[in-house]
């Protein structure tokens, strides 16, 4: 089905045509259209015009308003405007109608999509998110790339984009030398059991972990072995690599676990770490030196720019690879760049990364600029985002001050939830395998939502118990808003069905609603533009409130107007639920039918 036109767009071409035919000589002036809480809509176009054309803006605007289609004077059958009125310096208040309100949701309610169309020129986005570090336990700082990334690969895909994930884990570095060797040197460390589990693999690797590092620091012979094992890695030893890739095996079983409980997917194709592109970080130095984008400075190969200076005023380069010839981040980060153009063919490149990474990536991106690797048609973004924070305000630490394992804060949500449906159960008469399960749903909910109602740039504070409450922008309250309309549904049976009356008129509550309703493309098309998820939580909100303010003031299954009243309040209720589920949806979120 074609996408369909917003209440906005219609009354913004309505006013377009009547500016053109009032005043030709305005050209296509914009009227400035905008939601008000005057009137549904004000356009503010007037004013500018005027000083344009040295005229009065009211007398401006009465014109305009003349050759506008109003209900009381159109013989158009459903005009979408009820009134139009100039106000102040000339200002138009603009109502819509009842009739097209109501008309507009049901050719919505009619398409798979709602209506919401896809994007007119989407390309190939890579997204750069969820990267864990092999070997090593995730922590609350790989919630935020995770939640964020997940959601804003949903987004891009509703709107239509080809979308290419990328997971650019920690596999590579000086501490395999010491993780290999220590194997090597104990060879059933990691062969006592299988690892059928993401905890059992984690605790595996842990110990292996502290028994090499107790080793190396006491060691010398050791550690010198561990060095040079780096270097039997680093040229591809058979051996070398064949125990290193027995790591991130176990390391992606914990990693796949974990992503799991957050009911995030990961696909092995899409996992590409850091040592994905060893063999072009040569050709990557080659290229950045010949060009002279790239140049030596007291051995190393580096980048300088002049805007960016250290504490002393020196220039702080990018060193791209080190005096003893070893690469750094950056050929790594600028190899992935040309592989994701050169090859994946991307138009934008999507990074998700903690903002205290952001001076890296500006002069990484600056640097493939240089080079032409990223150009007017390839641009690359950091989606930097903040800090979680525990209630003092201050980096979220456990009492210990140590850093809060991410399983161990899924879990406690998970239970804190279970908790709060289990206080309900009775009622609902669910059973504990019912409760576990909407526990999981409605806490691990309760943690994205956390995180995607802040804006990414923003820090934000982990308090589980506002979390999971069902009063305030919480998810709860929102999957309980969605779990309600599915019990009125219930209730109303086969003899009462959601169905539209475009010839009713509608309670005020009813407006708000439905207005609301209708805007729930252009939400997305603007998050989608700008990959603010943020933008999308706080339009669900605000739904899920209007929700509740139509549900207090207006009757659904005992509304006074009759049959034809009922069941269109039904019809509101239902494209209501298909908007929530589709925006929770797109956040990551579950929606339970029964909470």
């Amino acid at each position: 089905m074609a996408s369909v036109p917003s209440l906005a767009a219609s009354v913004h071409q309505r006013l377009a045509d009547a500016l053109s035919a009032a005043l030709p000589e305005a050209g296509s002036a914009d009227p400035l259209l905008r939601r008000s809480d005057r009137a549904d809509f004000q356009a503010n176009g007037m004013l500018a015009l005027a000083k344009k054309l040295k005229g009065n803006p009211r007398e401006l605007a009465s014109k305009v308003v003349a050759h506008l289609p109003v209900a009381a004077t159109s013989a158009d059958p459903d005009p979408v405007i009820a009134d139009i009125e100039v106000s102040g310096p000339g200002f138009l208040n603009i109502t819509i109608a009842d009739s097209a309100i109501t008309a507009t949701l049901a050719a919505r309610a009619a398409d798979d999509r709602l209506g919401v169309p896809y994007a007119q020129a989407p390309g190939t986005t890579v997204i750069d998110y969820a990267q864990p570090n092999v070997a090593k336990e995730m922590h609350v700082g790989h919630l935020r790339s995770a939640v964020i990334g997940d959601a804003v690969v949903r987004i891009l895909e509703f709107a239509g984009e080809k979308v290419i994930r990328r997971h650019h884990i920690g596999d590579w570095g000086t501490q395999f030398g010491m993780l290999i060797q220590y194997l090597i040197e104990h060879p059933h460390e990691l062969d006592h059991k299988d690892a059928a589990s993401g905890e059992e693999a984690m605790s595996n690797l842990n110990r292996l972990y502290k028994a090499a590092r107790a080793l190396f620091d006491s060691d010398p012979d050791f550690k010198e072995r561990s060095r040079r094992r780096v270097v039997d890695l680093q040229a591809g030893d058979e051996e070398t690599i064949a125990l290193w890739r027995k790591f991130v095996d176990e390391s992606k079983i914990y990693f796949y676990s974990v992503f799991d409980k957050l009911d995030i997917e990961i696909h092995d194709p899409d996992v590409v770490g850091e040592s994905g592109y060893n063999d072009m970080l040569a050709e990557t130095c080659r290229l950045l030196e010949e060009s002279g984008v790239a140049v030596r400075s007291e051995g190393a190969l580096c980048v300088f720019f002049d805007d960016i200076k250290g504490p002393e005023g020196n220039p702080v380069p990018l060193i791209v690879q080190k005096s003893d010839g070893g690469f750094g981040y950056a050929a790594t980060d600028l190899s992935a760049i040309r592989d994701r153009v050169g090859n994946l063919e991307a138009d934008t490149l999507l990074y998700v990364v903690d903002a205290r990474q952001s001076l890296h990536f500006k002069m990484v991106f600056e640097t493939a600029r240089r080079i032409g690797w990223l150009n007017d048609r390839v641009h690359a973004v950091q989606l930097a985002f903040g800090t979680v924070l525990g209630k003092d305000g201050k980096p979220f630490k456990t009492r210990a001050g140590e850093t809060v394992r991410l399983e161990d804060l899924l879990d406690e949500a998970t239970e804190r939830a279970a908790a709060v449906v289990r206080e309900k159960s009775e009622k609902l008469g669910l059973t504990e395998e019912e409760i576990l399960e909407r526990g999981a749903q409605v806490g691990i909910g309760a943690v994205k939502y956390a995180d995607l109602s802040t804006s990414a740039s923003r820090d934000y504070k982990f308090d589980l118990d506002q979390m999971v409450s069902l009063n305030g922008d919480t998810s709860v309250y929102l999957q309980y808003a969605y779990a309600r309309i599915q019990s009125i549904l219930r209730r109303a049976g086969e003899d009462q069905r959601p169905l539209a009356h475009p010839e009713l008129p509608l309670a005020p509550a009813e407006r708000a609603l439905g207005l609301h309703l209708d805007q729930f493309g252009e939400t997305l098309r603007e998050v989608a533009a700008g990959f603010e998820p943020h933008k999308l939580a706080g339009y669900l909100y605000q739904l899920a409130s209007l929700y509740t303010t139509f549900y207090d003031q207006c009757p659904v299954l005992k509304a006074e107007g009759g049959p034809a009243q009922v069941e269109n309040r039904l019809f509101l209720c239902d494209i209501t639920a298909r908007t929530l589920r589709q925006g929770m949806t797109l956040l990551g979120i579950r929606t339970p039918e029964r909470l």
